[in-house]
């Protein structure tokens, strides 16, 4: 009998050599990109398309639309204030505009009575002034049209106390002239316990009591041909006022002079936003 050879489950030597690929370095295992062949990784760099985004494109617009309204805004506005100032220094140099003066000529004391009742601490309050005021108008080229004036007797000390109301009428200031008008200031009213002694003491001064004149209208100028401006409010304020109440002997009836002769008077704008005066 023949004898039978039966293959060896191993594989030869030189099966192994031809058949197993050859082994990868430990690069090429850490790094797959680099196994790969050369021809691969040498291929041309195409860039990608950009696509723009239309959105931000569209809002970068509208802000440079808007920064450049803001810039026009601006440059109209200043070039407006520029204007107005040439404009207004060229008045000033052809007609030297400047305020009415005002003037208190003479401050006649008819009734000035403190009572206290010894039922309640309030004391009652009854005064009456005839009061002369001369307003001039120092422009050659402007007339003032004065509203009515409302006219507020104080006394200075204890915070402005008020101590009688009055009115002027309307007038016409003209060009370098001089009007003058009497006008009554009275009162009768309750004053409370500070306002009771401040006066009280005042009125035991030598000095006298410290008076102040306020006058509150509104006024409107003319510049010769040119149309009037529109209406701006103004106040005159006089202090330095001295009246001293007690009349001399033997002339209980006869009314007491103040002395104006230290009076100073300051006319201010009153301008007025909203609800609010300045």
């Amino acid at each position: 009998m023949a004898d039978r050879v039966h293959p060896s489950s191993k594989p030869t030597a030189t099966a192994a050599t031809t058949t197993a690929p050859p082994p990868q370095p430990q690069a090429a295992i850490n790094n797959p990109t680099a196994a790969k062949p050369a021809q691969l990784r040498q291929q041309p760099y195409r860039p990608q398309p950009q696509y723009r985004n239309r959105h931000n494109h569209r809002r970068r617009s509208n802000r440079n639309i808007c920064c450049c309204c803001c810039f026009w805004t601006i440059l109209l506005l200043l070039l407006l204030g520029l204007l107005a100032a040439i404009a207004a220094a060229a008045v000033y140099v052809l007609y030297h505009p400047n305020r009415p003066q005002f003037t208190v000529d003479s401050l006649r004391i008819t009734k000035l009575n403190l009572t206290t009742s010894p039922d309640t601490s309030s004391s009652h309050l009854t005064t009456l002034f005839n009061i002369t005021i001369s307003s001039e108008n120092p422009n050659n080229h402007l007339t003032f049209f004065y509203d009515a004036f409302t006219v507020t007797a104080s006394a200075t000390r204890g915070g402005d106390i008020q101590i009688g109301n009055g009115t002027i009428p309307a007038f016409i200031s003209d060009k370098k002239n001089e009007t003058s008008f009497r006008t009554i200031v009275a009162a009768s009213q309750d004053l409370d316990t500070d306002s009771t002694a401040a006066i009280r003491s005042d009125l035991k001064k030598r000095n006298g009591l410290g008076l102040k004149i306020q006058m509150d209208t509104n006024v409107k100028v003319k510049m010769e041909s040119l149309k009037s401006s529109k209406k701006v409010g103004i106040r005159v304020t006089c202090e330095g006022i001295k009246g001293v109440v007690a009349p001399p002997k033997g002339k209980k009836s006869s009314p007491v002079i103040a002395s104006v002769s230290g009076a100073k008077c300051k006319v201010d704008l009153r301008i007025k936003i909203w609800k609010f005066t300045f």
